[in-house]
């Protein structure tokens, strides 16, 4: 019984926690009062070690919390209670768009979401970018600007782009070589 309500309650976070693992913390801390699964203050700890291990942290925080209420088993159903929504609406979607993949609407629609993607993406690193750019120098002008970027991380970029359209590599040995390059210049600097 307690395996099958764990799946539940992560079933529903799963199915309404929309926007990330972060908006899955209303539906922890009502669980926390609700059962006697976990505490409010131990919430904070799955944040931390969610934070700190691999992989989604809504996830992390599934997994943690089954564990800590049932051991491997508890993990096991919190986290396939928190991910069955979303595989279910992804098979839905998929299955959908199956059938109107030849429909010119649907065609256009993706076209039309490709630059509408890479302006959120852009406009999410301008946004990085734009408060360190005004702490360095108060104000935004060019030199400003020139004074901000990171000309061994420029170099870096321009050559493994080089590298990954003229030698198709797996993508792990380009990862592999910044990593060590980035040691290098940690060394260097």
């Amino acid at each position: 019984m307690l395996y099958l309500r764990l799946f539940y309650e992560f079933f529903k976070a799963g199915l309404f926690a929309v926007g990330g693992g972060l908006a899955t913390l209303p539906f922890l801390y009502d669980m926390a009062e609700k059962t006697s699964w976990f505490t409010s203050d131990m919430v904070m700890d799955m944040i931390a070690i969610s934070e700190s291990t691999p992989g989604p942290i809504g996830i992390n925080m599934a997994t943690y919390a089954g564990f800590t209420t049932a051991g491997v088993l508890g993990s096991i159903c919190a986290t396939v209670g928190l991910v069955f929504p979303s595989v279910v609406i992804i098979i839905m979607v998929y299955k959908i768009l199956e059938k109107f993949k030849g429909s010119q609407l649907v065609q256009s629609v993706f076209y039309g979401l490709r630059p509408a993607v890479t302006g959120l993406i852009a406009a999410a690193g301008f946004s990085a970018v734009y408060p360190c750019i005004v702490r360095l120098s108060g104000t935004i002008t060019p030199a400003a600007i020139l004074s901000g970027i990171q000309w061994k991380a420029v170099l870096l970029f321009a050559v493994l782009y080089f590298l990954i359209k003229k030698y198709k590599k797996h993508p792990i040995v380009y990862i592999a070589a910044s990593a060590a390059i980035g040691i290098l210049f940690q060394f260097t600097a």
